[in-house]
């Protein structure tokens, strides 16, 4: 049975760490802003799957391989920092010389789902704080810890869900107003913009340390 006030410490404490700035809620905001509602809430539902994958690694002990292994930890990283300026790469050569703001995405959601997913995934500081993180609230005498871990990451994932597909929701209605009542203009600047976002993201991820 788990404990009423250590589950609600949990709750208070995830969400502080959900709606906490950072390199997840960029992406989202930045693929939201330019591709839209739709495409920001698919984006969303990927990076909270990417947290699952997170879980069962903390869970079964996988993720403590990022937190011994200097080798492994740098591979992850330096392939979500090449992922990451391969969007920016990807934004800058798309066609024409500005984002089409139409408030709805032209991307597959397929592909939108599994950008959101290997940007999470491809992060080992996010696997070291599900490492960190859950066993805070997982005590022995309730049963497995590893039980409790899988159950918290999903209660976890849950709340992931909520919080960013409510985040990508807005950052495509933004888009929508941009589409209405801003100049073309903006779409030019916004394509740069956004590539510079992934492209500072990466640098953030490659320099990021254990």
């Amino acid at each position: 049975m788990f404990d009423t006030a250590t589950l609600l410490i949990f709750v208070t404490a995830s969400l502080l760490l959900i709606v906490a700035p950072g390199p997840d809620i960029v992406f989202l905001i930045a693929q939201g802003a330019t591709r839209g509602a739709k495409a920001g809430f698919i984006t969303a539902m990927g990076l909270a799957a990417g947290n699952l994958v997170h879980t069962v690694a903390a869970a079964l002990g996988i993720s403590v391989v990022f937190q011994t292994s200097a080798v492994a930890f740098n591979l992850v990283k330096f392939a979500g920092a090449a992922y990451l300026l391969y969007l920016a790469w990807k934004m800058v050569r798309s066609g024409g010389d500005a984002i089409e703001l139409k408030g709805e995405s032209q991307a597959p959601g397929q592909s939108l789902f599994w950008r959101g997913f290997l940007m999470n995934v491809l992060n080992p500081k996010v696997a070291l704080f599900f490492l960190a993180f859950l066993p805070q609230f997982a005590s022995p005498g309730v049963g497995p810890v590893w039980l409790q871990m899988l159950f918290y990451g999903v209660f976890f994932t849950l709340m992931v869900v909520l919080v960013f597909g409510a985040f990508g929701i807005f950052a495509g209605k933004l888009s929508q107003w941009l589409a209405r009542s801003a100049s073309g203009r903006v779409g030019k600047y916004l394509k740069w913009l956004v590539s510079g976002v992934f492209v500072l993201l990466a640098v953030r991820l490659a320099t990021v340390q254990r």
